[in-house]
């Protein structure tokens, strides 16, 4: 078996990779009778010498691989008929920007196994970036908050920003004493709440955040669901209930909108859900809230502010409540300020690497070396030569373009 690390083709640049140089340099002793190739790229996080020094094979053509790996979509043009790919695809949930690809890899009789469904027997992911999209998220979001309100200045992270380099630069300034609000408990909320522990921030019951408790330094709460929407019958909240009727409740977003002062939005959201800060409540007098990092990124979704995406270059803009328009970064007081990098942990990108790499060592790369027949490999399969496999069927109109 031959396999390759593909360059990333996708603009804005991604420095990630799915194996660093020493991973691969392991597999290779491991497999001996398997062959590992890496694509040249020079916008990797690990330079082409670094996995040359590592022992392994660097060259410009890959077309005799069995097994590609990547880490964005692959453009088009870029795709090799009768191969295995695995990359985040960003189309199982009918994305329409991304049908194209899908098509593509249809017509080039593509075999394609999707990052996002590598997913254990209880449905829980094996191989995601969330915890670090989360980490990486709030950085971003407190240095906004100096940056708007010119309390201190953070740096922004480089190529070969690390995960020390981020917490050493939060605990060197003086954080506002503020309240921070972060929604969700998965594990991109989770990664949010590591970073404020990391940093000293106090953590507050909900019944604290919600009152007039003083804070005396940066201080947060974690609020899933259940305490961000009610039923509209008034009848409790459940959990099983909302995933099967989201539409039955409403949004009770705004008592906690009152009181926080940053927003770090973390959650999992479903369209057919309430949609928690709607233009209307953005220009409520009674929102507190003049910052909000939404790592989720649902555009138009559960925060109205969030017009679009923003870039690691350009991470932040303003969202006028007035007007509903976006505005320049830290224009007007009256404006929120918005930070919604749809590609945090790129940040991070040799720790996120690292971290990534291991997951799919164990949960991919020792099955298919092995020869093992793997069930987690098969839930993430969406195309098996091109035709769509059982579990992704529900495609089928969406690849036609119907």
């Amino acid at each position: 078996m031959k396999i390759g690390l593909i360059r990333e083709t996708k603009s804005p640049v991604d420095n990630r990779v799915a194996l660093t140089p020493e991973q691969l340099s392991i597999l290779r002793k491991r497999y001996p009778d398997d062959a590992f190739v890496v694509q040249s790229s020079d916008t990797r996080v690990f330079s082409d010498n670094d996995y040359r020094q590592a022992g392994l094979t660097v060259q410009d053509q890959i077309n005799d691989c069995d097994i590609l790996l990547g880490i964005k979509e692959v453009d088009i043009e870029k795709l090799i008929p009768n191969k295995h790919y695995f990359f985040f695809g960003h189309f199982a949930k009918q994305q329409v920007s991304n049908r194209p690809l899908l098509q593509a890899l249809i017509e080039k009789k593509i075999t394609f196994s999707d990052y996002e469904y590598l997913v254990d027997d209880h449905n829980h992911r094996l191989c995601a970036f969330g915890w670090w999209a989360g980490f990486v998220g709030a950085y971003y979001t407190l240095r906004g908050y100096g940056l708007r309100y010119g309390r201190y200045v953070l740096p922004k992270p480089d190529r070969n920003f690390s995960m020390d380099k981020l917490i050493h630069a939060l605990r060197s300034v003086e954080l506002p004493s503020v309240k921070l609000l972060v929604t969700g408990n998965g594990r991109v909320s989770k990664g949010v709440q590591e970073l404020m522990e990391q940093i000293g921030a106090e953590r507050l019951s909900e019944e604290e955040f919600l009152s007039d408790y003083p804070v005396n330094k940066l201080s947060f709460c974690a609020a899933d669901a259940d305490r961000l929407v009610v039923r509209n019958d008034g009848k409790p909240f459940s959990w099983e209930d909302f995933t099967a009727n989201p539409n039955e409740y409403r949004s009770d977003f705004m008592r906690w909108g009152r009181h926080a002062d940053i927003l770090i939005s973390a959650h999992f959201w479903n369209p057919e859900a309430p949609v928690y800060l709607t233009r209307a409540d953005l220009a409520s007098p009674d929102l507190n809230i003049r910052l909000i990092g939404d790592i989720t990124c649902d555009i138009q979704g559960s925060i109205q502010s969030t017009l679009r995406s923003s870039t690691h270059e350009n991470p932040y803009y303003d969202y006028n409540p007035e007007t509903g328009a976006e505005e320049p970064a830290f224009s007007s007081e009256r404006n929120i300020t918005v930070m919604a990098v749809d590609t945090c942990p790129n940040a991070l990108a040799a720790d996120t690497s690292n971290y990534f790499g291991e997951m799919l060592i164990e949960h991919v790369l020792t099955p298919l070396l092995e020869r093992r027949e793997s069930k987690v490999i098969q839930r993430s399969t969406i195309l098996d030569k091109g035709k769509l496999t059982p579990r992704f069927q529900y495609l089928t109109a969406f690849a036609e373009g119907k």
